[in-house]
């Protein structure tokens, strides 16, 4: 196979996966939301967790995104540097979100800010958005692809708080958050919290966080705390399915952290809905590939 083959055959995998993730949920959020449906006990709830399931169903069935607000895409890139495409992945990425638009179809989300002119395209200046990690010695890529919907993550917050407010000023944080734009999303959340040293190094944190599997943990014990605590008082709070009330309000409370200047500690939250379109492939050099967020799917 060509350099252009190898090319054209990842942007096709890559259309069709982002397509594919519009449709339909990864199976840890099914799991969660299953769980949750079974957890509610008032008629409410569990009516709006029954609508939930049949609008998944539908999805798959009517082939067509299980939300119209297929969101800006957004690719967290873990590229090994001796992966053949590594060159082309960001050209590549772009066409292949051109691609998934009309053929899943996307709606028409990327507007250039100040023209105030919808591409059409969902690409533009800076969109899609690709972050970068980089691997040495590797020949595979890692992509989670995620769409930032308008409700959800795009409306995330950061601030940089006094050393003197302390885990508790982090705590205050994201529930004065939760309490004031929460419902903006659509609950149950998944929420993502980024703990660093800056604004812009927490939010890029909180919005990874929201990469991770449902039900997994930080790996340092007191922000694995933290996540348990802050689960708990959310769900305190009622707000429940799409806001009507219940007795869960999140899937989970991620925590993404870093080491912090002693005189700051940045914090930045931002939420998945309940419709978490997010998903996880992993190629090898040769183009064959993993998903690890949905079982059974062929591109």
């Amino acid at each position: 196979m060509t350099h252009e083959e190898q090319v054209r055959k990842m942007t096709d995998m890559i259309a069709k996966f982002v397509g594919f993730t519009g449709k339909k949920l990864p199976d840890d959020v099914i799991a969660k939301l299953s769980e949750l449906r079974e957890k509610e006990t008032d008629p409410m709830p569990k009516v709006i967790y029954d609508t939930m399931f049949r609008n998944q169903e539908l999805a798959v069935k009517l082939d067509r995104p299980s939300c119209q607000d297929t969101g800006v895409l957004q690719f967290w890139v873990k590229c090994g540097t001796k992966f053949p495409l590594i060159d082309d992945l960001e050209a590549l990425l772009k066409e292949a979100v051109v691609k998934a638009t009309f053929e899943t179809p996307l709606r028409h989300n990327s507007v250039e800010t100040f023209d105030e002119y919808n591409t059409g395209k969902n690409v533009g200046k800076g969109t899609p958005t690709v972050w970068w990690d980089i691997v040495p010695h590797s020949d595979k890529c890692e992509i989670y692809t995620y769409m930032a919907g308008g409700g959800c993550t795009l409306p995330g917050c950061a601030t940089v708080l006094m050393p003197g407010e302390g885990y508790e000023g982090v705590t205050k944080f994201v529930m004065d958050r939760m309490t004031s734009y929460g419902l903006n999303a659509c609950p149950p959340l998944l929420v993502g919290v980024g703990v660093a040293t800056s604004v812009e190094t927490a939010a890029l944190l909180s919005k990874k966080a929201l990469m991770r599997p449902i039900g997994s943990h930080n790996e340092n014990e007191r922000a694995a705390k933290m996540e348990k605590l802050l689960e708990d008082g959310i769900n305190a709070i009622g707000l429940g399915p799409q806001g009507m009330g219940g007795k869960y309000s999140v899937m989970g409370v991620n925590i993404e952290n870093t080491a912090r200047h002693p005189s700051a500690i940045g914090v930045a939250v931002n939420v998945g809905c309940w419709s978490h379109r997010r998903g996880h492939i992993i190629f090898d050099a040769d183009l064959n590939y993993e998903i690890t967020t949905h079982s059974g799917v062929e591109l």
